[in-house]
């Protein structure tokens, strides 16, 4: 089995949406459906936290030198 990634997630996100939108599922498909994006969702969502964490943006400082500031999306 190969390692879950941001990118597989998000396409298997998307493929239960698609399924959902159809209307062709009952209900009981569409609700495993439904736990299913949920978990995939959690996860992009945690892997987006994780990386805006580690995103550093340089900058020049007075003298002309560049500086690592922590990213601040405010």
């Amino acid at each position: 089995m190969s390692k879950k990634t941001f990118e597989t997630a998000l396409k298997q996100l998307e493929e239960i949406v698609r399924e959902m939108e159809s209307g062709d599922l009952s209900l009981e498909q569409a609700v495993k459906k439904y736990e299913t994006g949920i978990t995939h969702s959690k996860y992009c969502l945690d892997i987006l936290e994780k990386t805006e964490k580690k995103i550093t943006q340089l900058t020049r400082g007075d003298d002309g030198s560049m500086k690592e500031e922590p990213f601040d999306n405010e």
